[in-house]
């Protein structure tokens, strides 16, 4: 539920043509001309490279310095699973295959974890989690690799399209991917503090170990689906009772931690509530403990922050941070970029409020209730009032990553540079789809209960 400060309110869009189409309800007439806008402004375009990746910023602009044009294994699965949401599943496997060949071309950083050479404290001897997309390079600038989160929505994403019949794995796949498993349990990631979405200071957290959980139980259900089919490594069977326990060891940690990211250190993290949506495992008890904590806590008016405290993008950031250091790894040395947060001004994030009316609109759809609408409708249009106005460098209807306050003095929030964002771009579209679905519903459930004209009497 939206906290009471926040349960009507809308920020005026800066993007004009926008404004006029928003409601309070839709009909499908109506959500078509949003459609038909976001489509004209190319808000839900993406640039896809040949081989299936994406970069995190869907643009032509080179920027080196922000490294936005390096591939995240997070977020093209993210993308993917968009794409495998609105009917492309052709596009998600090639995605995913791509990912599976940059894991195989560096498949020794799982190795020597497993096996001892190299230490898991050394962050950079883990799986890199940033890459170039063109090359499957590996990327030498130091980073905070240590993200279990993105291993384990590659994990899942990968099984799930197998399960659903749209990726075959062969017995090289069935190798690399038995790796996973193994390098799960050789960090203990149930117990294993990581840099996880936000790449910074490491620390045990829920929104790490959902994503592994999740992946865990889609590659048990392959593997009960498919028992001839044989997962090895190094000579030893991944097996389901393997895979039971390794799941077993997430659950207890998630139930005890959630709807908390980390008990005694931070309470709301919004990347919790990726664990609802798109990796659904959660109960219901335990997705509305999470939505009431993040959305009590971190929703604001042009957005949802990651979590309090956080001090990127934080008030007058390009003022107070060198170009360098607006995206530089703080992940070993936090407290020199927190210190320059002014309180109560952390970035409002555009990639949540999709994701929530998502929640709500899946809600609908099983249970037709009207107050699920309503709530779903509320975060779709927050999404809208988000994107870039008229006089945006990048042009009126984009997607940003974030809003921030652009200077302390006037309070005004403005977009941060970091945009297109492919991820708020997959995310706003998945929320469209979703109401595109409410809606037939909706229309639906009216042509059931709607009087009957009376029939003539038959002669």
């Amino acid at each position: 539920m939206p906290s009471p400060e926040h349960s009507r309110k809308l920020i005026t869009p800066k993007f004009n043509a926008i404004a006029g189409l928003i409601r309070e309800s839709y009909d499908q007439k109506s959500l078509g001309e949003i459609e038909k806008l976001l489509d004209r402004h190319e808000t839900l375009g993406f640039k896809i490279k040949p081989n299936g990746l994406y970069a995190a910023l869907t643009t032509d602009k080179i920027d080196a310095v922000s490294g936005y044009t390096y591939t995240w294994v997070r977020d093209s699965v993210m993308v993917s699973h968009y794409q495998l949401e609105t009917g492309h599943p052709d596009i998600a496997v090639r995605t995913m295959q791509a990912l599976e060949t940059f894991f195989g071309k560096h498949q020794n950083r799982f190795d020597n974890i497993i096996s001892g050479k190299a230490s898991k404290e050394d962050v950079m001897e883990r799986p890199h989690i940033r890459f170039n997309g063109d090359t499957l390079d590996e990327v030498k600038q130091k980073w905070a690799h240590a993200e279990n989160d993105a291993l384990g929505y590659a994990l899942w994403l990968t099984f799930k399209l197998a399960n659903e019949g749209h990726l075959q794995l062969s017995s090289a796949n069935r190798d690399l991917w038995a790796r996973f498993p193994a390098y799960l349990e050789a960090i203990a990631y149930w117990n294993d503090p990581d840099s996880g979405h936000w790449e910074e200071a490491r620390k045990v957290e829920s929104s790490s170990i959902g994503p592994v959980v999740a992946g865990l139980e889609q590659m048990k259900t392959y593997m009960q689906k498919h028992p001839d089919e044989e997962f090895s490594y190094n000579g030893k069977p991944a097996t389901v009772a393997q895979l039971d326990n390794l799941i077993a060891q997430g659950r207890r940690q998630l139930d005890a931690f959630l709807p908390w990211e980390t008990p005694g250190v931070r309470k709301a993290d919004a990347a919790t509530l990726f664990l609802i949506y798109p990796l659904a495992v959660v109960g219901e008890k335990q997705a509305d403990a999470i939505l009431d904590t993040v959305l009590a806590d971190l929703m604001g008016d042009y957005g949802i922050k990651r979590y309090l405290g956080d001090s990127y993008w934080g008030a007058d950031y390009k003022k107070l941070m060198s170009e360098a250091d607006w995206t530089a790894d703080f992940s070993d040395n936090m407290e020199e970029r927190d210190k320059k947060l002014i309180p109560n001004t952390e970035a409002q994030w555009n990639l949540f409020d999709p994701i929530v009316s998502v929640v709500y609109g899946q809600r609908y759809l099983a249970r037709g209730k009207a107050e699920d609408l309503e709530k779903q409708t509320y975060f779709f249009n927050r999404s809208l009032t988000q994107l870039t106005g008229d006089n945006a460098p990048v042009g009126p209807g984009k997607c940003a990553e974030a809003h921030y306050m652009e200077d302390s003095k006037t309070g005004a929030y403005v977009p941060n540079d970091n945009m297109p964002l492919a991820w708020t771009q997959a995310n706003l579209g998945t929320a469209l789809d979703y109401m595109k679905r409410a809606l037939e519903k909706q229309a639906a459930n009216e042509a059931k209960t709607s009087p009957k004209p009376p029939q003539k009497p038959r002669r």
